[in-house]
């Protein structure tokens, strides 16, 4: 990806429009492109989950099937934690800050989030606790859930492959490498049976985030000099206090 750091050039309003217009018509068909790759997505085969994984909540142990909550979709947000840090991953953090009220209007899509963590219960509640979030994270501790569903990486447990490829052949610091990537996991509820449907990866998994789309408007885009999230930090390591809303419209507050 380009990433832009100077702004476009001058231009009058008629060359502006002009230019507005063809872009629009590659846009419809990029937007066409994603409808039809969306309905082929939907159409991939289901792999049934045989294997029982638990996991640990604020609320006690939980099964795969319970973390639904009802609902027929689970989507799993792989919540990387960071072991050097002994936090969770900045990216992944932000992806939390940026939720909101969205698990409201997906179950009303019948559909559950869920950002699931190898990482101990405790932690997660310590970081948690820290992040001031009101969502939930939950431990896949001591199971085999990030690695079967290749969003951790550890040659001492064969777990390798990454983005569908066994990334240990890439040689270099993957060869060796132990810990959390980016991923996202999907399955579908039958009764108390459950289906695994969908995996992603890497940049995959940009559709998560509506930071991203916000940036992909503006003309400096998603920025940063060593990749489009080379600026992220930790929401209490920015220099400013981060920006919440007030209570009164249009108004807003340092948190």
């Amino acid at each position: 990806m380009n990433v832009s750091t100077e702004p476009p050039r001058v231009a009058s309003r008629e060359e502006w429009l002009a230019a507005r217009v063809e872009l629009l018509r590659k846009e419809k068909e990029l937007t066409r492109l994603r409808d039809a790759l969306s309905a082929e997505r939907r159409q991939l085969p289901m792999v049934k989950v045989e294997k029982d994984y638990r996991f640990q909540t604020v609320d006690g142990e939980r099964g795969l099937v319970e973390l639904f909550e009802g609902k027929r979709q689970l989507v799993v947000h792989h919540f990387m934690w960071i072991d050097e840090a002994d936090e969770g991953c900045k990216g992944c953090s932000m992806q939390v800050d940026t939720i909101g009220d969205l698990p409201v209007h997906l179950r009303a899509a019948d559909t559950t989030l869920a950002f699931v963590s190898r990482a101990p219960l405790a932690k997660l509640e310590g970081y948690r606790a820290r992040m001031g979030w009101r969502i939930p994270l939950i431990s896949s501790a001591g199971s085999d859930f990030n690695y079967d569903f290749h969003a951790t990486l550890d040659p001492r447990r064969g777990a390798t492959t990454y983005n569908f490829r066994d990334v240990s052949q890439l040689g270099g610091w993957w060869a060796t490498f132990a810990g959390d990537m980016p991923g996202v996991s999907v399955f579908l509820r039958d009764g108390a049976e459950v289906y695994h449907t969908y995996s992603a990866y890497a940049r995959g998994t940009e559709f998560e985030s509506n930071l991203f789309g916000f940036l992909d408007f503006t003309p400096l885009g998603r920025q940063g000099d060593n990749g489009p999230q080379s600026w992220v930090r930790h929401r209490d390591r920015y220099e400013e206090a981060p920006v919440t809303l007030g209570r009164r419209r249009g108004e807003t507050v340092r948190a």
